[in-house]
């Protein structure tokens, strides 16, 4: 081969390798030695990362022409990401940017920088799941920027964090995150139709995760109203939440058993304007809070049943529907789930109605008698005993010494220890009763804060309740065992002397008596507490039972017996309590003759001055003084 076709070949050669220096190759070597005279960028980590293959003209369009200061160095993404990039200029992200409103800089604000972008399941992206709720954060929990843009919601980032989908992937697991719900390159305000968090598209939504749950919602009344574009009906943000879902277990969860019908179901259901516009009950939700399970409730039982135990949860439906679980045919297996055997008898009584609503009959009533009985009683009794304070005070009666008056026992040792065993009840069954019907008020602490407390609190109102009915047997064996004892329960019936006793008192009510005049040793004031002792105990025992065995008196007794024997039972505490702040409370402490406490409470010797009220004691059999208590009770 001659030396012209040698230096043909070498040319040749060149021109292969002036060829292959000249054409384009990957961004880590093509237009990146040209590109890398003024950029800095590491060529071989980019090569790494998820757009490693393209090169830098794919992304940085017009970049080619020598002087592109402000011309075409911004990065591209719809060469690539087309469908991506079309959703995002029609979604309010891309709005905002258009009017140049939206901080950072287009995809890479959420997607990070371009030259080190890594895989989306890569832990480090920026939109994997683990990290997508600090990306949107960068600017939804900025308060100076959402102020600015006229975002409403606040510090949701800081919600979400604490919710259970976050704290779900946090530990690996696949769980709602912010593009979950709102969408990724998509996203529209809530208001929009278009937006996957609109309410008519919510259970649509939340159904990606929770498609069973969504099914059966969709049959309820509730996901129908949703589904016919009533924008009042509750939809699953409604109700769980948005971003600081928590599980129903969790103490400040919106479905917690405690937060359900007040927080939750009575947000709605306790509107009057929501009621009247939907022909909905009115009184459902205060007469719900007004039952036993609804103040058990405001106690902060999580056992006693709220709203969704017995209408559903996500199958809720009308009660005339043959599926619902109040449907009048279902009762029996509804109300069964906490009181087993309790029958059919359920269906026989009205539901969430007030006391004071005629349509609930028995109780109207019950509370119409004791409301008169109430005011004619206690009223009396305070005309009575205002003015003999008034009087004593007016003519002070002087108050002879121990040694001036024959003492006598009034009340024995067994009748001092039965008073005790009722007095230490009493007061214990007021408490614990009365802070069960008013939880939030100050004196019902530290009763109603946690469930096993609340508990106590039954348990203690039953025991102090046995404590009184043993008193009162203790009572009935003492008079039927000690003679002179029944000699004084026979003083407790009424007769003519009370009467002459009452008109006297009268007299020195009006003022034609100086002093109190005397009467019997028992008179008309502790008979009247005596028998109604019996009266009390009588009815507080036999609706208490009621109430205790519930699912034994439903066997044989209709629904609303039990709201009767509740009203009773409120009732009746109500006149007992005033009788002894108002009547016995003034016999034994207040009264200018005993105060500040008659002694025979603990000696069984009465005050000194009492003596002066009493005529001279009756003699007993063999000349024996009556040992008559001022009262046994």
């Amino acid at each position: 081969m001659g030396s012209k076709a040698l230096r043909l070949m070498l040319v040749a050669a060149l021109c292969v390798v002036a060829a292959f220096l000249a054409s384009p190759v990957p961004a880590s070597g093509a237009d990146a030695p040209i590109c890398l005279d003024c950029h800095e960028t590491n060529v071989d980590a980019f090569a790494e990362t998820v757009h490693g293959f393209a090169e830098c003209l794919d992304c940085h369009v017009g970049a080619d022409s020598e002087d592109h200061p402000d011309v075409g160095t911004k990065a591209d993404c719809s060469g690539c990401h087309e469908e991506e990039v079309s959703q995002y200029k029609l979604s309010i992200h891309g709005e905002m940017e258009v009017v140049g409103r939206l901080p950072g800089d287009g995809c890479a604000s959420c997607h990070g920088e371009i030259h080190s972008l890594v895989p989306h399941d890569d832990p480090e992206s920026a939109t994997n799941p683990i990290s997508i709720a600090e990306t949107c954060g960068a600017c939804h929990a900025n308060p100076d920027l959402a102020a600015d843009l006229g975002i409403r919601l606040v510090l949701p980032m800081e919600a979400y964090t604490a919710s259970v989908h976050s704290r779900a992937v946090q530990r690996g697991v696949e769980a709602a995150t912010c593009s979950a719900c709102h969408g990724s390159h998509d996203i529209q305000p809530a208001a929009k139709p278009s937006s996957h968090v609109h309410a008519d598209k919510v259970p649509e939504t939340c159904g990606q995760c929770h498609g069973n749950v969504t099914a059966v919602f969709n049959t309820s009344v509730h996901g129908k109203a949703v589904a016919h574009g009533i924008r009042d009906a509750p939809t699953c943000t409604d109700c769980h939440g948005e971003h600081r879902i928590l599980e129903p277990q969790h103490d400040n969860s919106s479905v917690s058993a405690t937060s359900i019908p007040k927080v939750t179901c009575g947000r709605c259901h306790g509107d009057l304007a929501l009621t009247e516009k939907f022909g909905l009950e009115e009184d459902a939700v205060p007469a719900y809070e007004d039952s036993y399970h609804g103040l058990a409730s405001r106690s902060g039982s999580v056992s006693v049943a709220n709203c969704s135990s017995c209408h559903g949860v996500h199958d809720i439906l009308p009660s005339e529907d043959e599926f619902s679980h109040t449907n009048p045919e279902n009762l029996d297996e509804t109300c069964g789930q906490c009181h087993p055997g309790a029958g059919e008898r359920f269906a026989i009584g009205a539901v969430h109605v007030l006391p004071e609503d005629p349509e609930h009959t028995a109780v109207y009533w019950v509370r119409i008698v004791y409301l008169w009985l109430i005011c004619l009683t206690i009223g009396g009794m305070l005309l009575h005993n205002g003015i003999d304070l008034f009087r004593k005070i007016q003519h002070p009666v002087p108050r002879p010494a121990a040694s001036e008056v024959e003492e006598v026992e009034r009340m024995s040792i067994a009748f001092r220890i039965t008073h005790a065993m009722l007095a230490v009840s009493f007061i214990i069954l007021v408490h614990s009763g009365f802070a069960l019907k008013y939880p939030e008020a100050w004196w019902a602490c530290p009763v109603p804060f946690v469930d096993a407390i609340c508990q106590a609190r039954g348990l203690v109102h039953r025991t102090a309740a046995v404590v009184m009915i043993l008193a009162s047997l203790i009572h009935v064996v003492h008079l039927m065992v000690d003679r002179r004892a029944r000699r004084l329960i026979m003083g407790m019936i009424p007769n003519g002397d009370d009467l002459r006793d009452l008109k006297g008192r009268l007299e020195y009510f009006a003022g034609k008596r100086k002093h109190p005049p005397q009467t019997e040793w028992l008179s008309y004031p502790e008979k009247l507490e005596y028998l109604a002792l019996i009266w009390g105990t009588v009815i507080m025992v036999a609706s208490g039972f009621i109430l205790w065995f519930e699912n034994i008196s439903l066997r044989w007794l209709p629904s609303w017996a039990i709201d009767v024997s509740t009203a009773v039972h409120f009732y009746e505490a109500i006149l007992a309590t005033l009788a002894i702040l108002v009547w016995h409370f003034y016999a034994v402490i207040f009264d200018p003759l005993v105060y500040p406490v008659d002694p025979a409470l603990w000696t069984g010797k009465s005050s000194p001055a009492r003596y002066l009220e009493r005529r001279p004691q009756k003699a007993g059999p063999d000349d024996e003084p009556l040992d008559a208590p001022a009262d046994p009770s």
